[in-house]
């Protein structure tokens, strides 16, 4: 019987791509422990199964499922059929803030929750197939489309049953595969900011909502996520003001305030850093293009 083979995270576990769109349509790899990444994770079950291990709970997926979870906590495909095939994407925050999803959904999913819905159909596999070959056309209009279709399709389970399995409302224990001591303390620091991202928050509030002192705060989680607490803070404000930008009624001055920042300087400055360009550009060309910024699929299917 040959040897199983394994995907290996990075040694903190997270992906350094948060703002590229990746969509993926692959027989994964099981892998040897948990990992991370600031987006949102689509997962579509073409064949066989998939069992995770999340943050506070398990969840087995069966063909025909479509799931939606926040990367940014720990997640780990630790057990899957030898036949499966699964398809889906990880959205940058952008596109998740431009979803029509319930409020209470969004809320949940960013806390840790597991949305799952078995309300899929025959079409859903061609269209997953499609979306993956689009994104990595090259093609920037197709790329916007696989996009504006994937969200459309995801906004779709609002009207079918789905369930939601247990997030931080739950006893949340650490991941196995993560530092035991440290990983619980990530999942609060997380849950904290994405509650709070859009208040004016800092190192020492995010710390005291964790029960622990500011700096071991800032070391915990750059040694986790590889990532320090301002550019996760500063990568969910800019998420959500790039979906404010994409509305037609947007204005700079309000949508920078509404997004967290305390000025105009300071948002400008940090649109620039990630975006590479203002927001008063990225509006324009939001209008002005039929393909969407900041979408680029990765060259490989990530091994979720």
């Amino acid at each position: 019987m040959a040897q199983r083979a394994y995907y290996e995270p990075l040694a903190n576990g997270v992906e350094r791509l948060p703002t590229e769109l990746q969509m993926f349509h692959a027989s994964p790899l099981v892998m040897r422990g948990a990992h991370w990444h600031a987006q949102v994770e689509v997962n579509y079950i073409v064949r066989g199964w998939a069992h995770y291990r999340m943050s506070g709970h398990q969840v087995r997926f069966n063909a025909g499922d479509m799931a939606l979870f926040w990367g940014g906590l720990p997640h780990w495909l630790d057990d899957a059929s030898d036949d499966l095939v699964y398809a889906g994407g990880h959205l940058p925050l952008v596109h998740f803030f431009r979803l029509r999803l319930p409020q209470n959904v969004q809320s949940r999913l960013m806390q840790g929750a597991t949305l799952i819905t078995q309300s899929t159909d025959a079409a859903d596999p061609y269209n997953f197939a499609r979306w993956n070959d689009y994104a990595r056309s090259g093609d920037p209009m197709k790329a916007g489309m696989a996009v504006d279709e994937l969200l459309l399709r995801i906004e779709r389970v609002r009207f079918e049953p789905y369930t939601l399995l247990p997030g931080p409302e739950a006893v949340v224990s650490a991941v196995d595969g993560l530092d035991h001591h440290s990983s619980p303390i990530v999942v609060r620091i997380c849950d904290f900011i994405a509650d709070n991202f859009r208040e004016e928050i800092d190192s020492s509030d995010i710390a005291q909502a964790a029960d622990i002192h500011p700096k071991y705060a800032m070391n915990v989680f750059k040694k986790s996520t590889g990532m320090t607490l301002n550019d996760y803070v500063n990568l969910m404000r800019l998420s959500y003001a790039q979906a404010l930008l994409m509305q037609d009624d947007a204005n700079v001055l309000q949508v920078a305030m509404d997004s967290g920042f305390g000025s105009l300087s300071a948002f400008n400055k940090s649109f620039r850093k990630i975006a590479g360009m203002s927001p008063t550009d990225f509006r324009r060309d939001v209008r002005c293009r039929p393909s969407l910024p900041m979408v680029r699929a990765h060259a490989t299917a990530p091994m979720n």
